[in-house]
């Protein structure tokens, strides 16, 4: 049986959904806002372990293989050249920024994934993705108590 609470849980460690999905199914399946960010936010600070985890045990696994080591090699060279001028520029900070964004393709995931593949100190990234999961939880928990709020005004002014 699935309840909302497992259901919160697992929207938010799924790469698409994350916070942004988690929150207001949470709260559309009666938590309370703080309630629905706290389980949030708590489940995604999980990513950044099970991405590096996941990320570092199939590497290995696979880095054996040619072709995928040719790949690899070179899509993280290309990689790093491109961002290289602003990981110098901004650091963790930047990290951080970019996972605190709640849009598609900019969460936890993804940030745990940027930083592994330009061999950012798992430790100091850990510390950027929470940091970037804690200011998108709330983000997208001010959207929903607003969204919230308009809603039920316009619900209740077509009632009368």
């Amino acid at each position: 049986m699935k309840t909302p609470l497992l259901m919160t849980i697992l929207f938010s460690i799924l790469p698409i959904s994350e916070l942004r999905g988690a929150i207001p199914y949470a709260v559309y399946n009666g938590f309370s806002i703080p309630l629905a960010a706290a389980i949030s936010i708590a489940a995604n600070v999980c990513v950044p372990l099970i991405a590096f985890l996941f990320l570092e045990s199939f590497h290995k696994l696979f880095y054996k293989i040619k072709p995928y080591k040719k790949f690899f090699d070179r899509f993280v060279e290309n990689a790093r050249k491109r961002v290289h001028g602003k990981v110098e520029k901004y650091g963790y900070w930047g990290l951080l920024f970019f996972v605190a964004v709640p849009l598609p393709v900019t969460g936890a995931w993804t940030g745990a994934l940027g930083a592994w593949v330009l061999g950012l100190s798992y430790k100091k990234a850990f510390f950027a993705i929470a940091g970037g999961v804690v200011v998108a939880g709330i983000i997208v928990s001010v959207l929903v108590a607003l969204w919230g709020v308009g809603t039920q005004t316009i619900f209740f002014k077509t009632m009368h």
